[in-house]
Order: structure tokens, then sequence, then C-alpha cells
């Protein structure tokens, strides 16, 4: 594969590697880290590449098994965080804004606390919008597995939203 062909595959994907990077590591300079570094392994691998069936998989994968590497390297980091400042609040009522940025801090909180896998197949499947069978080839789980994952996910997520609200009128 020539250098030009590998970087059309590559750049497209670039932007996904690296927001699912940032979704794992936080930082932007960790993130843009693990993105060049598997866009070197992969260059590194460029004639194997018509191998696998998914290069986007394959690029995802390779993405999260170096992000969580360098999370268990790191040992000061316990759980996995994820930041979810990809919502901005318009408005001009600033209660509404008010009470709209504290629910999502609180939706960031309760995602935090979800186990690694659920945060990830949520992540993949709502926010980058993989579909259950890409989502199962790069995290190796069957389709099932992703569904159930991501059910179990949204209804921890519900869960907690309804506890929260209810907190002292029951």
């Amino acid at each position: 594969m020539t250098q030009s062909d590998f970087i059309a595959i590559i750049n497209p994907l670039r932007s996904k590697m690296f927001r699912f990077a940032k979704r794992l590591l936080i930082s932007n300079e960790e993130a843009e880290d693990a993105t060049q570094e598997v866009i070197m392994k992969l260059w590194a691998m460029n004639e194997r590449l018509n191998e696998y069936r998914s290069i986007e998989a394959l690029a995802m994968t390779m993405t999260k098994n170096y992000c969580l590497d360098q999370l268990k390297s790191n040992r000061a980091t316990k759980h996995l965080q994820i930041v979810h400042n990809d919502f901005a609040i318009h408005g001009k009522d600033y209660q509404k804004d008010l009470e709209s940025s504290d629910s999502l801090k609180w939706i960031g909180r309760i995602v935090n606390q979800l186990p690694e896998q659920q945060k990830l197949v949520l992540h993949m499947r709502d926010i980058e919008h993989y579909e259950f069978a890409q989502i199962a080839e790069i995290l190796d789980i069957t389709e099932v597995t992703a569904r159930v994952t991501l059910n179990r996910a949204r209804k921890t997520i519900k869960e907690q939203i309804i506890k929260t609200h209810q907190y002292g009128t029951a």
C-alpha cells in the first residue's frame, strides 16, 4: 500500500480515533498522542491492512487497547472518566440554563460510575453512532451482548435520574 493510499484510508478515521481516545484519556494531548501512536502502528502494518475486513474496526480496536494500556500504566486513574463537554447550552433563561447544566453534570457523573464496557458501548452507539455489528467487532463481543450492555447502561442512567429527581418527594 502506498503512502497516499494509506492517508486516504486513515484520514477519515483520524477524528473518530481522536474523539474515542479523548473519551478514555480525557486530555487532548494524551488523546492526540494515542491517535498518532495507533496511526504509526497501522502504517507499520500497512502491507497487511488489506487482510482485514474493516480497517475502521481495526483502528478503533487498536485505539481502545492503546488507551486502556495507558490508563493501566498510569495507575493514578482508577476509573475511566467520560467528560461530556460536547453539550453546549444556549439560551436566554438563566434558571433553565443552570438547571440544564446541573442535569448534564449529573448525567456525566452517572455515566462515569458505569462499568467500563457500558461506558464504551454507550459512547460508541450514542456519540459515535456505530452500528451494533461494528461495536461488537471493535470490543470483541457479540451483537447481542452489545445491545444488552447498551440497554443496561441506559436503564441505569434512567433509574439514577429518576432517583435523583424524586429525592425528598416520596
